[in-house]
Formats: structure tokens, C-alpha cells, sequence
């Protein structure tokens, strides 16, 4: 998904009241909002392979899988929409957004990749409860892991032959290639 800055900058708290209204999904950093555009019909068939698969998985777990119409606070002043979170929090303090997930997934778009993995995963790295930061890519087979070390290290895991399996050690999933990738055509990319 691209996105599209607005001009004037805002509060959070503005912010935030703002979203509770809006048709449109916007991400905010540091006082500044940015508008997310839609994504393609493979981004959500990625998107909807995972979710659907956590949410399986986790029916019986206090983590709970959501899709992208949830926001994550990175830091005081910074809130993104992954596409995919999983937050063992129960309730949140604030029902619109998460504070603490374990487990985030980004499907990558042109638009958005260098984003993703550079912004977003400094900002999600600095967040204490998060054990996984994943990225799919949306064009061809390509999955990243960037994973939390139990000595505050992260290291990178890439996967990007449709045989693999990976594990998300976060919610304990093994994961096939071919089913993060179901339906996915890559012929019809533009």
C-alpha cells in the first residue's frame, strides 16, 4: 500500500479521534499523517492466508491474530497499521490500538517495502513485546523473519522457495510457502 502525507501536523489525540471517523486509514508519525492507499488483490490474499491461519491455530490460546484495520503504538508519537498483528494482551487500554503485540506481519508492496524495512522495523524493534517482525512480499517468494534473540539480538531469516516451511516461534506455527501463498498469481502483476 502507498501513502499519501497530509499536509498539516496534528496531535495524537486529534489523531486519533479523527480515525474513529475516517473511511480511510492513516498512519501517524510524529504529528504527521500519512494516508494509506489500497492494496492489490495478491496482498490480500497473503494477508488473508495468514490471518486465517493464526486465527486457527490460536482459537484456543489467549493470543488473538487481527488484520489490518488494527494500529500498533510503536512509540509515544507513532502508530502504523500492520496487516497481520497477534497480541497475547487481552484487552487493550485502548481499544483502538495495541501496545504490546508479539508478533507483526507486513506485506510488502513497491511502494511500501524500503518503509517497512527500515522505519518500521527500527520502530518495532525498540517495542519490548514483540518477538517477530515479518515481511511478505507481495510480488514474488520472498519471506523475511526478523526475529528477537533472548539476548535482545536480532537476526534475519529469509525463506523464498514455495517447498520451505518456517516457524513463527512467537504463537508456535510452522508455516508452508505454498500456503502463505494460496491463489497468489504472479502473472497478473502489473
Amino acid at each position: 500500500m502507498g501513502y499519501a502525507k497530509l499536509n498539516a501536523k496534528i496531535s495524537v489525540e486529534d489523531y486519533l479521534t479523527g480515525e474513529e471517523i475516517s473511511q480511510i486509514r492513516h498512519e501517524f508519525i510524529d504529528g504527521e499523517v500519512y494516508a494509506m492507499a489500497g492494496a492489490s488483490q495478491n496482498h490480500n490474499r497473503i494477508a488473508g492466508n495468514l490471518f486465517s491461519s493464526l486465527s486457527r491455530h490460536l482459537e484456543n490460546s489467549s493470543c488473538e491474530p487481527y488484520a489490518e484495520g488494527m494500529k500498533v503504538k510503536t512509540v509515544e508519537n507513532v502508530f502504523y497499521y500492520p496487516d497481520v498483528l497477534v497480541s497475547c494482551e487481552g484487552n487493550f487500554n485502548n481499544p483502538n490500538y495495541s501496545e504490546s503485540p508479539v508478533l507483526i506481519i507486513e506485506v510488502t508492496s513497491p511502494s511500501t517495502a524500503q518503509i517497512d524495512r527500515r522505519e518500521k522495523l527500527r520502530a518495532y524493534q525498540q517495542m519490548p513485546n514483540i518477538h517477530e517482525y515479518v515481511l511478505v512480499d507481495q510480488e514474488k517468494i520472498a519471506v523475511e523473519i526478523h526475529r528477537r534473540q533472548s539476548d535482545g539480538r536480532w537476526i534475519t531469516y529469509y525463506f523464498d522457495r514455495n517447498d520451505e516451511e518456517f516457524t513463527l516461534e512467537s504463537v508456535d506455527l510452522k508455516i508452508l510457502l505454498t500456503d502463505v501463498y494460496r491463489r497468489v498469481n504472479f502473472d497478473s502483476q502489473p
